[in-house]
Protein backbone atom coordinates (compact mmCIF):
# COMPACT_ATOMS: atom_id res chain seq x y z
CA UNK A 1 0.00 0.00 0.00
CA UNK A 2 1.85 3.04 -1.03
CA UNK A 3 -0.67 6.24 -1.19
CA UNK A 4 0.62 9.12 -3.13
CA UNK A 5 2.39 11.62 -1.88
CA UNK A 6 1.19 14.89 0.01
CA UNK A 7 2.36 18.45 0.51
CA UNK A 8 6.05 19.31 0.43
CA UNK A 9 8.30 17.47 2.32
CA UNK A 10 10.88 19.74 4.59
CA UNK A 11 14.24 20.84 4.32
CA UNK A 12 15.49 17.15 3.61
CA UNK A 13 18.51 16.06 5.59
CA UNK A 14 21.07 15.12 3.11
CA UNK A 15 24.29 12.65 3.00
CA UNK A 16 26.65 13.03 4.46
CA UNK A 17 24.63 14.77 7.60
CA UNK A 18 25.10 12.98 11.04
CA UNK A 19 22.31 11.12 12.21
CA UNK A 20 22.15 10.12 15.65
CA UNK A 21 20.24 7.17 16.95
CA UNK A 22 19.37 6.70 21.04
CA UNK A 23 19.74 2.67 21.39
CA UNK A 24 22.25 0.43 20.77
CA UNK A 25 20.51 -3.23 20.47
CA UNK A 26 19.78 -5.12 17.04
CA UNK A 27 17.13 -2.34 15.58
CA UNK A 28 19.70 0.75 16.16
CA UNK A 29 22.31 -1.76 14.46
CA UNK A 30 20.35 -2.11 11.48
CA UNK A 31 19.43 1.84 11.04
CA UNK A 32 23.15 2.20 11.52
CA UNK A 33 23.66 -0.02 8.31
CA UNK A 34 20.82 1.54 6.59
CA UNK A 35 21.91 5.26 7.03
CA UNK A 36 25.80 4.35 6.48
CA UNK A 37 25.05 2.46 3.00
CA UNK A 38 22.65 5.56 2.05
CA UNK A 39 25.83 7.82 2.69
CA UNK A 40 25.43 8.98 6.33
CA UNK A 41 27.43 8.96 9.63
CA UNK A 42 26.04 7.71 12.64
CA UNK A 43 26.48 8.57 16.23
CA UNK A 44 25.05 6.18 18.77
CA UNK A 45 24.16 6.78 22.28
CA UNK A 46 24.11 3.84 24.26
CA UNK A 47 25.23 3.09 27.59
CA UNK A 48 26.52 -0.46 26.95
CA UNK A 49 29.94 -0.51 25.84
CA UNK A 50 29.57 -2.93 23.88
CA UNK A 51 26.80 -2.46 22.04
CA UNK A 52 26.06 -4.39 18.94
CA UNK A 53 24.86 -0.51 16.98
CA UNK A 54 27.89 1.13 18.70
CA UNK A 55 30.03 -1.58 17.33
CA UNK A 56 29.32 -0.53 13.62
CA UNK A 57 28.56 3.66 14.82
CA UNK A 58 31.26 6.03 13.36
CA UNK A 59 30.92 7.17 16.87
CA UNK A 60 29.52 5.39 19.99
CA UNK A 61 28.54 7.64 22.66
CA UNK A 62 28.37 5.26 26.16
CA UNK A 63 26.50 6.93 28.81
CA UNK A 64 22.96 6.97 30.23
CA UNK A 65 19.84 8.33 27.90
CA UNK A 66 19.49 10.93 30.78
CA UNK A 67 23.07 12.28 30.90
CA UNK A 68 22.23 15.42 30.10
CA UNK A 69 25.87 16.13 29.13
CA UNK A 70 25.90 13.15 26.55
CA UNK A 71 22.72 14.60 25.04
CA UNK A 72 23.80 18.05 24.56
CA UNK A 73 26.89 16.24 22.44
CA UNK A 74 24.54 14.36 20.44
CA UNK A 75 22.38 17.36 19.57
CA UNK A 76 25.45 19.37 18.51
CA UNK A 77 26.86 16.84 16.69
CA UNK A 78 23.49 15.28 14.87
CA UNK A 79 21.27 16.47 11.98
CA UNK A 80 18.82 14.58 13.41
CA UNK A 81 17.78 12.17 15.74
CA UNK A 82 15.92 9.14 16.82
CA UNK A 83 15.49 6.21 18.77
CA UNK A 84 15.39 2.40 18.60
CA UNK A 85 13.51 1.62 21.30
CA UNK A 86 10.26 2.94 23.35
CA UNK A 87 11.73 2.98 26.83
CA UNK A 88 13.97 6.05 26.35
CA UNK A 89 12.71 8.60 28.88
CA UNK A 90 10.50 11.10 26.79
CA UNK A 91 11.78 13.84 28.67
CA UNK A 92 15.67 13.30 26.71
CA UNK A 93 14.08 13.55 23.87
CA UNK A 94 12.54 17.10 24.19
CA UNK A 95 15.80 18.14 25.98
CA UNK A 96 17.03 16.68 22.22
CA UNK A 97 14.50 18.31 20.21
CA UNK A 98 15.16 21.67 21.52
CA UNK A 99 18.80 21.79 19.36
CA UNK A 100 18.24 19.10 16.43
CA UNK A 101 15.13 17.57 14.88
CA UNK A 102 13.70 14.78 16.58
CA UNK A 103 11.59 11.82 15.23
CA UNK A 104 9.29 10.28 16.68
CA UNK A 105 8.10 13.20 18.94
CA UNK A 106 9.03 13.20 22.62
CA UNK A 107 4.96 13.12 22.73
CA UNK A 108 4.41 10.36 20.32
CA UNK A 109 7.09 7.88 22.28
CA UNK A 110 5.41 9.06 25.95
CA UNK A 111 2.32 7.78 24.66
CA UNK A 112 3.99 4.31 23.52
CA UNK A 113 5.68 4.33 27.33
CA UNK A 114 2.12 4.01 29.11
CA UNK A 115 -0.36 1.27 27.96
CA UNK A 116 -3.16 3.37 30.01
CA UNK A 117 -2.51 6.65 27.53
CA UNK A 118 -1.78 4.41 24.96
CA UNK A 119 -5.30 2.46 24.68
CA UNK A 120 -6.95 6.07 25.74
CA UNK A 121 -5.72 7.41 22.48
CA UNK A 122 -6.94 4.06 20.51
CA UNK A 123 -10.45 4.91 22.03
CA UNK A 124 -10.11 8.53 21.32
CA UNK A 125 -9.58 8.19 17.25
CA UNK A 126 -12.50 5.43 17.21
CA UNK A 127 -9.55 2.84 16.75
CA UNK A 128 -11.34 -0.90 18.10
CA UNK A 129 -9.85 -2.80 20.97
CA UNK A 130 -10.26 -5.14 23.71
CA UNK A 131 -12.24 -4.75 26.82
CA UNK A 132 -10.18 -3.68 29.35
CA UNK A 133 -9.68 -1.15 32.19
CA UNK A 134 -7.30 0.79 33.91
CA UNK A 135 -5.84 -0.34 37.44
CA UNK A 136 -4.44 2.47 39.48
CA UNK A 137 -6.19 1.12 42.69
CA UNK A 138 -6.93 -2.07 44.18
CA UNK A 139 -10.71 -1.31 44.18
CA UNK A 140 -10.13 -1.36 40.17
CA UNK A 141 -9.45 -5.08 40.43
CA UNK A 142 -13.39 -5.94 40.80
CA UNK A 143 -14.42 -6.07 37.49
CA UNK A 144 -16.32 -9.80 37.10
CA UNK A 145 -17.12 -8.48 33.66
CA UNK A 146 -13.31 -9.11 32.33
CA UNK A 147 -12.41 -11.98 34.15
CA UNK A 148 -10.29 -14.26 32.74
CA UNK A 149 -7.99 -11.31 32.23
CA UNK A 150 -4.40 -10.61 31.81
CA UNK A 151 -2.78 -8.12 33.91
CA UNK A 152 -0.03 -5.66 32.33
CA UNK A 153 2.01 -3.41 33.54
CA UNK A 154 0.78 0.34 32.31
CA UNK A 155 5.24 0.69 32.14
CA UNK A 156 8.06 -1.34 31.07
CA UNK A 157 6.33 -4.48 30.21
CA UNK A 158 7.89 -5.79 26.78
CA UNK A 159 8.30 -9.57 25.29
CA UNK A 160 5.96 -10.54 28.20
CA UNK A 161 7.66 -9.43 31.11
CA UNK A 162 5.33 -7.65 33.91
CA UNK A 163 2.06 -9.81 32.40
CA UNK A 164 0.39 -12.24 34.47
CA UNK A 165 -2.82 -14.62 33.87
CA UNK A 166 -5.89 -13.65 36.22
CA UNK A 167 -8.39 -16.00 36.35
CA UNK A 168 -10.11 -14.37 39.58
CA UNK A 169 -9.76 -10.66 41.38
CA UNK A 170 -7.71 -12.83 43.98
CA UNK A 171 -5.15 -13.87 41.66
CA UNK A 172 -5.58 -10.25 40.13
CA UNK A 173 -4.99 -8.88 43.49
CA UNK A 174 -1.96 -11.13 43.86
CA UNK A 175 -0.14 -10.21 41.26
CA UNK A 176 -0.89 -7.02 41.55
CA UNK A 177 0.97 -7.03 44.68
CA UNK A 178 3.44 -8.47 42.91
CA UNK A 179 4.02 -5.61 40.48
CA UNK A 180 4.40 -3.28 43.56
CA UNK A 181 1.34 -2.33 42.89
CA UNK A 182 2.48 0.01 40.17
CA UNK A 183 0.28 1.21 37.27
CA UNK A 184 -1.37 -1.77 35.39
CA UNK A 185 -4.04 -2.25 32.76
CA UNK A 186 -6.91 -5.68 33.11
CA UNK A 187 -7.63 -6.60 29.48
CA UNK A 188 -10.29 -9.88 29.29
CA UNK A 189 -8.60 -12.72 27.62
CA UNK A 190 -9.34 -13.09 24.07
CA UNK A 191 -9.93 -16.19 22.00
CA UNK A 192 -7.11 -15.46 19.56
CA UNK A 193 -7.51 -16.10 15.65
CA UNK A 194 -4.23 -14.82 14.94
CA UNK A 195 -1.91 -11.72 15.56
CA UNK A 196 -1.11 -9.32 13.05
CA UNK A 197 1.29 -6.58 12.70
CA UNK A 198 1.76 -3.67 10.29
CA UNK A 199 4.77 -1.14 10.06
CA UNK A 200 3.93 2.26 8.94
CA UNK A 201 5.47 5.03 8.03
CA UNK A 202 5.06 8.45 8.01
CA UNK A 203 6.73 11.26 6.97
CA UNK A 204 6.67 15.14 8.10
CA UNK A 205 4.79 16.11 4.78
CA UNK A 206 1.93 13.76 6.20
CA UNK A 207 2.25 10.77 3.22
CA UNK A 208 2.51 7.36 4.86
CA UNK A 209 3.27 4.09 3.63
CA UNK A 210 2.47 0.67 4.54
CA UNK A 211 3.88 -2.60 4.79
CA UNK A 212 2.36 -6.37 3.75
CA UNK A 213 0.86 -6.87 7.03
CA UNK A 214 2.90 -9.89 8.89
CA UNK A 215 1.45 -12.67 10.63
CA UNK A 216 2.93 -13.03 14.16
CA UNK A 217 3.44 -16.45 16.35
CA UNK A 218 4.55 -16.29 20.15
CA UNK A 219 6.92 -18.37 22.54
CA UNK A 220 6.91 -17.48 26.45
CA UNK A 221 5.53 -13.93 24.97
CA UNK A 222 8.45 -13.53 22.55
CA UNK A 223 8.25 -13.00 18.83
CA UNK A 224 9.17 -16.71 17.32
CA UNK A 225 7.74 -16.43 13.77
CA UNK A 226 6.29 -14.16 11.17
CA UNK A 227 5.16 -15.06 7.54
CA UNK A 228 4.18 -12.21 5.37
CA UNK A 229 1.70 -11.96 4.40
CA UNK A 230 -0.47 -12.87 7.00
CA UNK A 231 -2.24 -15.68 6.29
CA UNK A 232 -5.67 -13.09 6.79
CA UNK A 233 -8.35 -11.88 3.69
CA UNK A 234 -7.53 -9.33 1.35
CA UNK A 235 -9.89 -6.98 3.47
CA UNK A 236 -8.89 -7.92 7.04
CA UNK A 237 -5.47 -6.83 5.93
CA UNK A 238 -6.42 -3.80 3.93
CA UNK A 239 -8.08 -2.99 7.54
CA UNK A 240 -5.28 -3.12 9.11
CA UNK A 241 -3.26 -1.10 6.51
CA UNK A 242 -5.40 1.79 7.23
CA UNK A 243 -5.75 1.81 10.75
CA UNK A 244 -2.01 1.71 11.09
CA UNK A 245 -2.06 4.30 8.53
CA UNK A 246 -5.02 6.59 10.61
CA UNK A 247 -3.30 6.00 13.73
CA UNK A 248 0.04 7.66 13.01
CA UNK A 249 -1.72 10.43 11.03
CA UNK A 250 -3.74 11.41 13.97
CA UNK A 251 -0.77 10.95 16.55
CA UNK A 252 0.93 13.69 13.78
CA UNK A 253 3.67 11.02 13.87
CA UNK A 254 6.88 11.38 12.02
CA UNK A 255 8.90 7.80 11.70
CA UNK A 256 8.32 4.23 11.47
CA UNK A 257 5.49 2.69 14.08
CA UNK A 258 4.93 -0.49 14.76
CA UNK A 259 1.09 -1.51 15.43
CA UNK A 260 0.54 -4.83 16.84
CA UNK A 261 -3.21 -6.02 16.38
CA UNK A 262 -5.27 -9.21 17.58
CA UNK A 263 -7.67 -10.95 15.26
CA UNK A 264 -10.44 -12.02 17.78
CA UNK A 265 -13.92 -13.49 16.04
CA UNK A 266 -12.70 -12.37 12.21
CA UNK A 267 -12.37 -8.93 13.96
CA UNK A 268 -9.24 -6.19 14.41
CA UNK A 269 -8.40 -5.17 18.15
CA UNK A 270 -5.42 -3.12 18.36
CA UNK A 271 -3.37 -4.29 20.80
CA UNK A 272 -0.20 -1.98 21.36
CA UNK A 273 2.39 0.12 19.27
CA UNK A 274 5.90 0.04 18.90
CA UNK A 275 7.29 4.10 18.48
CA UNK A 276 10.39 2.41 15.96
CA UNK A 277 11.16 -0.61 13.86
CA UNK A 278 9.56 -3.62 14.76
CA UNK A 279 10.78 -7.20 15.28
CA UNK A 280 8.23 -8.65 13.42
CA UNK A 281 9.30 -6.38 10.38
CA UNK A 282 12.97 -7.79 9.99
CA UNK A 283 11.54 -9.29 7.03
CA UNK A 284 11.78 -6.20 5.07
CA UNK A 285 15.31 -6.25 4.64
CA UNK A 286 15.24 -9.21 2.34
CA UNK A 287 11.70 -9.11 1.06
CA UNK A 288 10.72 -5.63 0.47
CA UNK A 289 12.04 -2.88 -2.13
CA UNK A 290 12.57 -0.39 0.88
CA UNK A 291 13.17 -2.13 4.02
CA UNK A 292 11.39 -0.59 7.43
CA UNK A 293 15.04 1.05 8.32
CA UNK A 294 15.85 2.91 5.26
CA UNK A 295 12.01 3.98 5.54
CA UNK A 296 13.14 5.03 8.84
CA UNK A 297 16.03 6.96 7.44
CA UNK A 298 13.43 8.57 5.23
CA UNK A 299 11.25 10.33 7.23
CA UNK A 300 14.04 11.26 10.09
CA UNK A 301 15.62 12.92 7.18
CA UNK A 302 12.34 14.17 5.29
CA UNK A 303 13.34 12.38 2.32
CA UNK A 304 9.86 10.91 0.59
CA UNK A 305 8.90 7.43 1.80
CA UNK A 306 10.36 4.71 0.31
CA UNK A 307 7.93 2.23 -2.03
CA UNK A 308 7.68 -0.45 0.57
CA UNK A 309 6.51 -3.35 -1.53
CA UNK A 310 6.67 -7.09 -0.96
CA UNK A 311 9.26 -8.66 -3.81
CA UNK A 312 8.24 -12.23 -2.67
CA UNK A 313 6.49 -14.54 0.26
CA UNK A 314 8.78 -14.40 3.41
CA UNK A 315 8.89 -16.25 6.75
CA UNK A 316 11.26 -14.32 9.60
CA UNK A 317 12.29 -16.91 12.61
CA UNK A 318 13.63 -15.57 15.71
CA UNK A 319 17.17 -16.42 17.38
CA UNK A 320 17.09 -16.32 20.81
CA UNK A 321 20.17 -16.99 23.44
CA UNK A 322 18.59 -20.84 24.08
CA UNK A 323 19.85 -22.02 20.67
CA UNK A 324 23.31 -21.12 21.84
CA UNK A 325 23.31 -23.42 24.83
CA UNK A 326 25.49 -26.21 23.10
CA UNK A 327 27.75 -23.45 21.78
CA UNK A 328 27.56 -22.04 18.58
CA UNK A 329 25.07 -23.18 16.42
CA UNK A 330 25.56 -24.90 12.76
CA UNK A 331 25.29 -21.84 10.71
CA UNK A 332 25.46 -24.57 7.55
CA UNK A 333 21.79 -25.52 8.42
CA UNK A 334 21.03 -21.52 7.32
CA UNK A 335 23.04 -20.78 4.81
CA UNK A 336 23.00 -23.89 2.82
CA UNK A 337 19.68 -22.90 1.59
CA UNK A 338 19.72 -20.60 -1.22
CA UNK A 339 16.49 -18.84 0.08
CA UNK A 340 17.78 -18.39 3.32
CA UNK A 341 19.40 -14.98 4.92
CA UNK A 342 20.82 -15.08 8.42
CA UNK A 343 21.09 -11.64 10.18
CA UNK A 344 23.82 -12.06 12.84
CA UNK A 345 22.77 -9.17 15.78
CA UNK A 346 26.88 -9.15 17.27
CA UNK A 347 26.04 -9.16 20.88
CA UNK A 348 29.11 -10.93 23.23
CA UNK A 349 26.42 -12.62 24.71
CA UNK A 350 24.06 -15.72 24.26
CA UNK A 351 21.41 -15.43 27.26
CA UNK A 352 18.08 -17.09 27.48
CA UNK A 353 15.22 -14.92 26.11
CA UNK A 354 17.79 -12.66 24.55
CA UNK A 355 17.59 -11.97 21.08
CA UNK A 356 20.43 -12.94 19.07
CA UNK A 357 19.62 -13.09 15.52
CA UNK A 358 17.19 -13.93 12.59
CA UNK A 359 16.92 -15.84 9.77
CA UNK A 360 14.20 -15.31 6.53
CA UNK A 361 13.17 -17.70 3.95
CA UNK A 362 11.94 -16.29 0.49
CA UNK A 363 9.65 -18.02 -1.87
CA UNK A 364 7.20 -17.50 -4.71
CA UNK A 365 5.42 -20.32 -2.73
CA UNK A 366 4.30 -19.12 1.16
CA UNK A 367 3.67 -22.62 1.68
CA UNK A 368 7.41 -23.31 0.92
CA UNK A 369 8.34 -20.94 2.34
CA UNK A 370 7.17 -21.64 5.44
CA UNK A 371 8.12 -25.34 5.24
CA UNK A 372 11.55 -24.42 5.02
CA UNK A 373 11.38 -22.16 7.66
CA UNK A 374 10.14 -24.29 10.07
CA UNK A 375 13.04 -27.38 8.63
CA UNK A 376 15.82 -25.02 9.06
CA UNK A 377 14.60 -23.67 12.88
CA UNK A 378 14.06 -27.68 13.65
CA UNK A 379 17.85 -28.03 12.31
CA UNK A 380 18.72 -25.14 14.86
CA UNK A 381 17.11 -26.67 17.79
CA UNK A 382 14.80 -23.81 18.01
CA UNK A 383 12.07 -23.97 20.26
CA UNK A 384 13.29 -27.59 22.01
CA UNK A 385 13.37 -28.00 25.76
Amino acid sequence: MFPSQGASPPLPVLPPSTLGVLGGGQLGRFFVIAAREMGYRVHVLDPDRGSPAGALADRHLAAAYDDAAALDELAASCAAVTTEFENVPAASLARLARATRVAPSPECVAISQDRIREKAAFAAHGLPVGAHAPVLAEADLDRPDLYPAVLKRARFGYDGKGQARVATAAEARAAWQAFERAPCVLERLLALDSEVSVIVARGADGATATFAVAENQHRHGILDVSIAPARVTPGLAADAQAMAARLATALGYVGVLGVEFFVSAGRLLVNEIAPRPHNSGHYTLDACLTSQYQQQVRALCGLPLGDPRLLAPVVMVNMLGEAWRAGEPDWSAVLGDPRAKLHLYGKAEARPGRKMAHFTVMDADPARALEAALAIRARLGIGDG
